[in-house]
């Protein structure tokens, strides 16, 4: 199951979008901050974030750049009120990979989390294959040779 990061300060929109992701078969952690989504990062596996761009304590673009630095392949989805195109030139500038105005159709939101996963290449494989030796993230399997070492 592939997990997608939400971070948005507006706490029922948060649950909303977690929840919706839930449904449709993503598992979802919901952050109120970047500071906090950043917590999230360090500690769990994670194969999108997508996140607001006016939050407190720090911007959706200082996030974005925050990212970036640590993990160049982590898509990013911008949803975010700011509807100029300077605004999206910025995220897209800072290596964000697609960008939602609010108000957001929710479907669509779950449309673009799935092309952004199989663009990603996250879609189709969740594991790591070292030479004969392939670690299952979401089973948390390992096997060497196609043996089961778990």
């Amino acid at each position: 199951m592939f997990c997608v990061l939400v971070v948005e300060d507006d706490e029922k929109l948060n649950q909303m979008m977690c929840a919706t992701l839930e449904r449709n078969g993503y598992h979802a952690l919901g952050a109120v901050n970047a500071i906090e989504a950043l917590d999230t990062l360090h500690t769990t596996l994670v194969d999108l974030v997508v996140s607001d761009i006016m939050m407190p304590m720090m911007d959706g673009y200082q996030f974005a750049e925050i990212i970036h630095r640590e993990d160049n392949d982590l898509p990013i989805l911008f949803v975010s009120a700011k509807d100029k195109l300077e605004d999206k030139q910025r995220g897209f500038r800072l290596g964000v990979d697609d960008y939602m105005v609010k108000p957001i159709d929710i479907n669509e939101l779950v449309l673009r989390v799935g092309a952004l996963l199989r663009r990603a290449r996250i879609a189709t494989e969740h594991r790591l294959t070292v030479g004969g030796t392939v670690l299952d993230y979401d089973t948390f399997e390992v096997s060497w040779s196609g043996k089961s070492l778990t």
